[in-house]
C-alpha cells in the first residue's frame, strides 16, 4: 500500500474538502467550458472531476491512490456522470487518453521536494497538452506566515526554474487555497497557468 493509500485509509484528508476548487471554477467562468478532453491529476475522491463532467466535459481523472480512485468512481456513479478514472503515478507514467485541452491539479506538483521531480512532472504535462492546451495548477507558496502544518511551500523561483524550460508561463498569481483559508494561519498559494511552447525558452541576455 502506498503512502497516499495509507492516508486515504486512515485520514484525515485536509486537501480533500468536498468543495469544488474555486480556482478551477474561476478558470471555467473566465475561459469557458473546455472544448476538448480534460485531465485532473490527483483527483482524490473526485469532487472536481464530477464538477467538470457535469458541465459536459470529457474528463480523465487520475490519482496515485487506488482507494481515492475507487471513492471517485463511487462519487461519479452517485452523480450520474461518466469519468475515465485510472490509478497513475504521474512521475513515471502518462495519463490515458491525451492530448488534453486542460490539465488541472490542486496541490500535486508542489508535493515533490526534488526540483528534478518537479521538472519531470512539468515535462510530462507538456507532452500531454494539446497544442493550445493549458495547465492550471495551485501550489503552496513561500508567502504568508510561518506554519508547522499545511501544504508544501514552493517559491516563485521554483515555478520559473522547474516549469519554464518545458512550458510557457501565461499567468502566475498570489492567492490562497480556498475562500475559507483566511486569517493568521492561512495557507498562501500560487495559482499558475502554463501552455505549450512554440519556441524554446531563450537564455538571458548579457549586456556587453
Amino acid at each position: 500500500m502506498n503512502q497516499w493509500d495509507d492516508r486515504y485509509a486512515a485520514g484525515p484528508l485536509p486537501w480533500d474538502t468536498g468543495e469544488v476548487c474555486m480556482h478551477l471554477r474561476g478558470y471555467v467562468e473566465r475561459a469557458g467550458v473546455p472544448a476538448g478532453r480534460v485531465l485532473e491529476i490527483g483527483c482524490g475522491t473526485g469532487t472536481n472531476a464530477v464538477y467538470l463532467a457535469s458541465l459536459g466535459v470529457d474528463v480523465v481523472a487520475t490519482d496515485v491512490s487506488p482507494r481515492a480512485v475507487e471513492r471517485a468512481r463511487q462519487r461519479a456513479a452517485e452523480a450520474g456522470v461518466v469519468i475515465e478514472l485510472a490509478v497513475v503515478d504521474y512521475l513515471s507514467q502518462d495519463a490515458p487518453g491525451g492530448p488534453f485541452a486542460l490539465i488541472f491539479d490542486r496541490g500535486v506538483w508542489h508535493v515533490f521536494d526534488a526540483a528534478a521531480d518537479r521538472e519531470r512532472y512539468a515535462a510530462r504535462v507538456s507532452r500531454q497538452l494539446a497544442a493550445a492546451g493549458r495547465w492550471l495548477s495551485v501550489s503552496g507558496s513561500t508567502e504568508g506566515p510561518a506554519r508547522e502544518t499545511g501544504p508544501p511551500r514552493r517559491s516563485l523561483r521554483d515555478i520559473a526554474t522547474d516549469i519554464e524550460p518545458h512550458l510557457e508561463l501565461v499567468e502566475v498569481a498570489r492567492t490562497r487555497f480556498s475562500a475559507e483559508d483566511d486569517g493568521p494561519g492561512q495557507s498562501a498559494a500560487w495559482r499558475f497557468l502554463a501552455g505549450k511552447r512554440e519556441l524554446p525558452a531563450q537564455p538571458s541576455t548579457q549586456r556587453g
